[in-house]
């Protein structure tokens, strides 16, 4: 199965630069994703390539939460050191009930 509403991916700024990009917030998320030459500065970059990773790869799990539908995603991203193997990621995101944009919750190596 595919994650729903593939062309509404949504990655919020602050979830690249404060969270997945930030040693202080993300810890070991920031040190990887950091090590694989993605920048806060650029902070595009990985949003990119976790919606890409979304949208190449299929759902792996599916939770129900109160707030909504929660979807995991398993697979490569590309690197800005154009890194092969492609490193191997999981990137969760929710689908708010009445939303048609899923946003990612969180990312992190598998």
């Amino acid at each position: 199965m595919e994650l729903p509403f593939l062309e509404s991916l949504r990655v919020d700024q602050s979830k690249i630069t404060g969270y997945l990009l930030s040693e202080s917030a993300g810890r070991g998320k920031a040190t990887f994703f950091l090590r694989l030459g993605f920048r806060p500065e650029n902070w595009e970059v990985l949003a990119a390539a976790l919606k890409a990773q979304a949208r190449s790869n299929p759902v792996v799990s599916i939770v129900d939460s109160a707030y909504g539908k929660r979807y995991s995603v398993d697979g490569g991203i590309a690197t800005p050191d154009n890194r092969q193997p492609r490193p191997k990621v999981r990137t969760v995101w929710i689908l708010e009930t009445g939303a048609e944009a899923p946003r990612l919750i969180t990312a992190h190596p598998v």
